[in-house]
């Protein structure tokens, strides 16, 4: 009896260490992955654009806080991109009230984001299952433009914002209509990505929404259905298209992480090179 006492204690240990270290995965500070793009047809004149894409801030549970937000926002500064990209899902969980609580604590760390061209995002399906308005509320006074199925000139760049597909929110023809009204290379950001077939004249795509499976556990036989029915984690490539799919630095839900580290991306975007 002592002996099987020991084990269920052995086991309870156990469960609460592995459970520890994901939450504590879950609240490390994100990988910065590096990548350069680059376009054949980049104006001759124009400078490289430097672009910081950050998704799934997810605040309200364990795995992010204001303190936490602000500690990410610094590292991205110091990084001293041109243009910084949010792709959706500010809040986590599902419910309004949520968004209604902790919203309001996104602006001032968002706020602190310095980019010369600025900072833009997209709405995200948490987004939408919470409060939309009070989350546009909070990041309009971060000074964060919301791109709703529109396009912005930034630099030598396009970004096209594609509304949530999830929600139904999304309007491609309206956003294509944007682009093809600008003159500078285009580039499309989604939060959960839209048919690759549809983008059309748009070789480059920067989506969340996955968080690369966020427990991740292939290596013992268990697939995770998030990473085999959505874009590939990190940049895949179909025909012309380039996807890059970011992890996020928030969490869903449970604030675990397991082999699916929160990460933000720097991209280098500019002419090609041999």
């Amino acid at each position: 009896m002592a002996i099987l006492r020991s084990f269920i204690l052995l086991g309870m240990i156990i469960v609460v260490a592995v459970f520890a270290w994901a939450h504590h995965n879950a609240r490390i500070d994100p990988i910065v992955r590096t990548a350069r793009i680059g376009f054949r047809d980049w104006p001759t004149t124009a400078r490289p654009v430097r672009v910081a894409l950050l998704s799934d801030i997810h605040i309200g549970n364990e795995s992010m806080d204001a303190a936490r937000l602000a500690r990410i926002v610094r590292q991205v500064n110091a990084l001293e991109p041109d243009l910084i990209v949010l792709a959706g899902d500010y809040i986590a969980g599902h419910r309004a009230k949520v968004a209604r609580k902790f919203a309001p604590q996104l602006t001032a760390p968002l706020a602190a984001l310095r980019a010369p061209l600025g900072v833009v995002a997209v709405m995200g399906n948490h987004d939408y299952d919470t409060d939309p308005a009070v989350i546009r509320r909070a990041l309009g006074a971060a000074g964060v433009r919301i791109l709703d199925n529109a396009a912005v000139a930034r630099g030598a760049l396009t970004i096209a914002g594609i509304d949530d597909r999830l929600h139904g929110r999304d309007d491609l023809p309206k956003t294509l209509a944007a682009v093809h009204r600008m003159r500078g290379i285009p580039i499309a950001v989604s939060h959960d990505g839209v048919n690759r077939y549809q983008l059309r004249d748009i070789t480059l795509e920067l989506v969340g929404h996955t968080h690369c499976g966020q427990v991740e556990l292939e290596a013992f036989g268990i697939r995770n259905p998030v990473t085999h029915t959505n874009y590939t984690c990190g940049i895949s490539r179909m025909g012309r298209l380039i996807t890059l799919t970011t992890a996020g630095v928030g969490t869903s839900l449970v604030p675990f992480r397991v082999n699916a580290p929160p990460d933000l991306w720097l991209l280098t975007i500019g002419p090609a090179v041999r």
